[in-house]
């Protein structure tokens, strides 16, 4: 049974106030394993790509550059560096992003849509922006815990030992406005939801008519091209966002107290192809962690389905 499946006997359920339905549960444990995927596959990418975005001109030459000496410098953990965050946020991450999604496409096609069979294209952009915007109130402090374990990059520039150091050290210096500190940008950057879920359901819509494919299949490739639409359109606002998140913590000596200082910032280094920087390693990542993360939540969904929990 493909995600769109779960979602809907899930939506029915609710709406005949089924009680205890374990398929919620297992879409939770489901969702786990799906981010730890996520992050094995597509993490080390990730880390080139914040590293090209955020270090200084001239250090490296490019992607490949950058892998190797990474490589060369740390090893293999280097790139994966960072890497406990986004395992431990992508669990909440996606319960509240999914979750959310869910609750705005039923109130859309309630409010916005009541006399449509079928949720429009627009309601589920709606509902992306929706869950964009919720999500971003979790993303941001994770994020940012990651971006600056990222950008340690020898024991002279080590100043957070984990994850939990970096909040208590962003606190102690600005309170919960440190830890919340890109979350204007990680807003902004989400707003790019509305080109993820809407080509999502576009492609969906094309294979589903244009091909034999089942369900999973149907589900895997839509994911993995919706997410590569969504970066397309989004990684400019990464760069600033991640620029954002690994300024200084300390108010007073912040280079970008404003959004906009971000921007304009990358302009006057680089020119509009400061926006592009880490481009590649972020559209190699995009398809394949994002697939990977589909295939492992249907094997565990099937797993639990074939040994009885229906």
């Amino acid at each position: 049974m493909s995600i769109a499946e779960r979602e809907e006997e899930i939506w029915v359920n609710d709406n005949n106030h089924v009680p205890n339905q374990p398929s919620k549960y297992l879409g939770f444990v489901a969702g786990m394993a799906s981010g730890v995927m996520k992050n094995l596959v597509g993490h080390p990418f990730d880390t080139i790509k914040v590293r090209l975005q955020t270090s200084p001109k001239g250090q490296f030459k490019g992607p490949m550059d950058c892998l190797i000496q990474t490589l060369k410098n740390e090893g293999v953990l280097g790139l994966y560096k960072g890497f406990t965050p986004p395992l431990v946020g992508w669990v909440l991450m996606d319960s509240v992003m999914l979750g959310s999604l869910h609750v705005y496409r039923r109130w859309t096609k309630e409010y916005i849509y009541p006399d449509d069979t079928k949720l429009p294209l627009m309601g589920h952009v709606v509902a992306g922006l929706g869950s964009g915007m919720t999500v971003s109130f979790v993303a941001a402090p994770i994020e940012q815990f990651k971006a600056r374990l990222q950008v340690q990059y020898d024991a002279k520039s080590k100043q957070y030992t984990g994850p939990i150091d970096v909040a208590t050290k962003l606190y102690r210096v600005s309170g919960i406005r440190g830890i919340y500190s890109g979350l204007f940008a990680t807003m902004v950057f989400r707003t790019n939801f509305i080109f993820w879920w809407g080509s999502y359901e576009l492609f969906t819509r094309w294979f589903e008519e244009n091909t034999r494919m089942s369900k999973p299949s149907i589900n895997f490739w839509s994911g993995g091209l919706s997410a590569t639409v969504f970066w397309i359109f989004a990684y400019p606002a990464d760069v600033v966002k991640q620029t954002i998140m690994t300024d200084s913590p300390i108010p007073s000596n912040k280079k970008f107290p404003h959004y906009m200082d971000a921007v304009r910032y990358i302009y006057n280094m680089r020119g509009l192809r400061g926006y592009t920087r880490g481009f590649l390693p972020s559209i190699l990542r995009s398809f394949p962690a994002n697939a990977a993360a589909l295939a492992a939540f249907e094997a565990v969904m099937r797993f639990f389905a074939n040994n009885g929990h229906k």
